[in-house]
């Protein structure tokens, strides 16, 4: 099974038919149909490692200013706590917490009710611990290996240029240092240099100007950390809107 990336930037792209959306789709049309999907969230924070367990995971709208539609939706797609548990135990050297309450949020549902609008796959999250450094997530995904053979989608999303500050919702012209940053990290993604991109402080000031949090920035790593010595990268919606960059790829 390949592993994905996605820039999900706007929740609005649940409710949209854009050019985002339409890659999106063509990602989910060019794989083999999972059985189940393990997403890496940006918007999933945690001291220590939690994965979701719940039978039917609620669809979280963890945003605020947008359309009443958008508060509407719903990603009705079953849980598996089965795969919960024995994804926690195959993670040997940190303790995975099991969660039955935490639901779907939109990093996952806005960008998987387009993918997969049946909502018929079972889904699960696994969280961010943001107390721990880049090389500790490249790590962990790395143990989750074995789940490509299953079938299981693991899909991290984010964006690799993430800087709300400086984002202006009435102008979506691509700001130049952050359309440097998106170039410099794809570069570096080709050139297959995980451990620099781990270690994000040395790329320099446009990229840590875009990574900021950096909570948007690590599910890449979660993919990245995947990627076998002969498999290739497919890099789709390459797009910075502002100061986000919507730069998505494919593993596989």
């Amino acid at each position: 099974m390949p592993a994905l990336f996605v820039g999900h930037g706007s929740p609005m792209n649940a409710l949209e038919d854009n050019a985002f959306t339409r890659g999106w789709q063509d990602a989910a049309r060019q794989i083999s149909r999972p059985k189940a999907i393990l997403c890496i969230s940006a918007h999933w924070e945690t001291r220590g490692v939690h994965i979701g367990a719940a039978e039917r995971p609620e669809t979280i709208h963890d945003f605020y200013g947008f359309p009443q539609a958008l508060f509407d939706l719903r990603y009705p797609a079953p849980g598996d706590p089965a795969l919960a548990w024995r994804i926690a135990q195959q993670i040997k050297d940190v303790k995975v917490h099991l969660d039955a309450g935490h639901g779907l949020d939109h990093g996952a549902w806005s960008v998987l009710r387009v993918m997969y609008p049946d909502a018929d796959i079972p889904t699960l999250q696994l969280s961010l611990d943001t107390t721990q450094p880049g090389p500790f997530h490249y790590w962990l995904a790395q143990e989750l290996a074995p789940l490509r053979d299953e079938g299981v989608l693991i899909l991290g999303s984010g964006n690799i240029v993430h800087n709300l500050r400086e984002f202006s919702f009435r102008d979506p012209t691509p700001l130049h240092w952050a359309m440097r940053a998106d170039a410099a990290i794809r570069a570096r993604i080709e050139k297959r240099e995980h451990a620099v991109l781990a270690d994000w402080n040395g790329l320099g000031p446009d990229v840590l100007r875009g990574i900021g949090g950096p909570e948007h920035f690590v599910p890449l790593l979660y993919t990245l950390a995947l990627q076998q010595p002969a498999e290739t990268i497919r890099f789709f919606n390459t797009t910075v809107i502002g100061s986000i960059s919507m730069t998505s790829l494919q593993i596989g």
